[in-house]
C-alpha cells in the first residue's frame, strides 16, 4: 500500500470523529476567553481609556497595531483565494472557501479592534453623524464595510456556484470586484499613517505597496497553517502539491517584503538624509527586538520556502508562524516608531496623562520605548483574539466549507 493511499485513509478515518468533544472544546474555551475579553473591556468603559498606556503624545497603541495586522490578514487571505478565480487560474485544491472564512473572522476582529480604541462604542454614531469624508481615517471604515460585505457575498456565491445557482462568470465578477477591494482596504490603511507628514517613520509613498506585500506574506501564511491543521485533523483532504505551491509563493512574498523594507531604510538611512533617526532607532535603538525577530524570521521562513528537503509540514508550520510574528513586529515597529521620535522641542505641561513615562521629562519620555501595553489592553486583545477563534471554529463546524471531491487533487 502507498503512503498516499495510506495518508488518505488516515484522513478519512480522522473526518469521521471531525466535530466532535475536541472541536465542542476549543468552541467552549474561546467562548470563556471571549466573556473574559468582554469584561475586561467593560471595566475600560467604566474607568475610561486612561487605563491604558496610550497617551497623548502616543494616542494609537496595541488595539491600532493589531486592527492593522488583522487588516492585513484578511486581505492576503482573500486575494490567496480570490486571484485563482478572478484570472482563471487552477486554484489550490478547493481551500478557497476556508480562506475566505478566514478572511471573514480576521476582518471582524480589525472593526472590533477600531470599537475598542474608540473608548465608547457610541462614538461609532458619531463617526458616520459628523464624518469627514476627506479625512483617510473615514475612507478605511467605509472601505472596510464595505470589504466585509464582499467577503460575505463571496462566499455565499462560492457556496451558491457549487450547487449550480450561480454561473461561474458571475463568480468570477465577485472575484475580481473582491480582490481589487482587498488590496484597496490595505491600501487606504497605509494612507492613513503615510499621509501624516509630521511623523518621519511614517510619511513614504512607499507604505501603501509595503502593507499590501506584508498583507500576501502574513495572510498566505495563516492559510497554510490552518490548511495544514486541517488536513491534519482530517477535516480536508488536500495533494500535498498545493501546498508546496502555497509555500513557494509564501517565500516570494516574503522576499519581496524583505526587498521594500530594505528600500525604505537604504533611502532613510543613506548619508546626508534625513530618516538616520529612524534607521538607528530600529537596527539599534528602543525598537531593535522587534526589527531583528523581522528579519530573522522572514529570512528563516524564506529559506525552509526554497529548500525542497526543508518543506516538511511541521516545518512548513514553523516557517509560517515565523512570517506571521514578523509582519506583527513590524507592525509594532511602524506604530510605536511612529511616536518614538518627538517632532516637537516643547510639549505642553507634562503629567501622567499626557506621556506615560512624565515624571523625567522630554528626555527620560524618550530614552526607551514611549509606549508598552498595560495589562488591561493585553487583557482585551486576548479576548478579541478569542472572539476570532470562536467564529473560527463555530464556522467550521456549521458552515459547508469543504472543498467538493473534484478540487481535491
Amino acid at each position: 500500500m502507498s503512503e498516499n493511499t495510506q495518508a488518505a485513509k488516515a484522513a478519512k478515518a480522522s473526518a469521521a470523529t471531525f466535530g466532535g468533544k475536541g472541536l465542542n472544546l476549543g468552541i467552549a474555551v474561546a467562548a470563556v476567553v471571549t466573556v473574559a475579553g468582554i469584561g475586561l473591556w467593560i471595566m475600560q468603559l467604566t474607568g475610561g481609556l486612561v487605563q491604558t498606556n496610550m497617551r497623548n503624545l502616543d494616542s494609537w497603541g496595541l488595539y491600532i497595531t493589531m486592527f492593522m495586522f488583522l487588516v492585513g490578514l484578511s486581505a492576503g487571505g482573500l486575494i490567496i483565494s480570490s486571484v485563482p478565480r478572478a484570472f482563471g487560474m487552477k486554484g489550490f485544491g478547493g481551500i478557497s472557501k476556508v480562506a475566505v472564512w478566514t478572511s471573514i473572522c480576521c476582518t471582524v476582529l480589525a472593526i472590533g479592534f477600531v470599537v475598542v480604541d474608540l473608548g465608547q462604542p457610541l462614538r461609532l454614531w458619531e463617526l458616520f453623524a459628523y464624518s469627514n469624508l476627506g479625512s483617510p481615517l473615514m475612507w478605511d471604515i467605509i472601505v472596510l464595510a464595505t470589504y466585509l460585505v464582499l467577503s460575505i457575498v463571496y462566499l455565499w456565491a462560492t457556496l451558491r456556484a457549487e450547487a449550480g445557482k450561480v454561473s461561474n462568470t458571475a463568480l468570477r465578477v465577485v472575484s475580481v470586484i473582491a480582490l481589487v477591494c482587498a488590496v484597496l482596504v490595505h491600501s487606504v490603511t497605509a494612507w492613513i499613517f503615510g499621509l501624516q507628514q509630521a511623523h518621519e517613520f511614517w510619511h513614504t509613498a512607499l507604505l501603501a505597496p509595503w502593507f499590501v506585500s506584508s498583507a500576501l506574506v502574513c495572510g498566505t501564511a495563516l492559510v497554510l497553517v490552518v490548511v495544514i491543521a486541517l488536513r491534519r485533523v482530517g477535516y480536508l483532504e488536500l495533494d500535498q502539491a498545493y501546498v508546496v505551491k502555497l509555500v513557494k509563493m509564501l517565500g516570494a512574498f516574503v522576499l519581496v517584503d524583505l526587498y521594500f523594507f530594505g528600500c525604505d531604510l537604504l533611502t532613510a538611512g543613506f548619508p546626508g538624509g534625513s530618516g538616520a533617526e529612524v534607521v538607528t532607532m530600529l537596527v539599534s535603538g528602543p525598537l531593535a527586538p522587534f526589527f531583528w525577530v523581522e528579519i530573522v524570521g522572514c529570512a528563516l521562513a524564506a529559506v525552509v520556502c526554497f529548500v525542497p528537503k526543508l518543506r516538511t509540514n511541521p516545518l512548513i508550520v514553523v516557517a509560517s508562524l515565523l512570517a506571521i510574528v514578523g509582519i506583527l513586529c513590524k507592525r509594532v515597529q511602524l506604530l510605536v516608531g511612529g511616536f518614538q521620535i518627538p517632532n516637537i522641542d516643547y510639549a505642553a505641561p507634562m503629567s501622567s496623562l499626557t506621556v506615560t513615562d512624565w515624571t523625567g521629562g522630554m528626555a527620560g519620555a524618550y530614552q526607551g520605548m514611549v509606549y508598552t501595553p498595560s495589562p488591561l489592553e493585553f487583557g482585551v486583545v486576548l479576548g478579541v483574539v478569542g472572539l476570532g477563534a470562536l467564529l473560527l471554529l463555530v464556522g467550521l463546524k456549521f458552515l459547508p466549507l469543504r472543498p467538493p471531491v473534484e478540487d481535491v487533487h
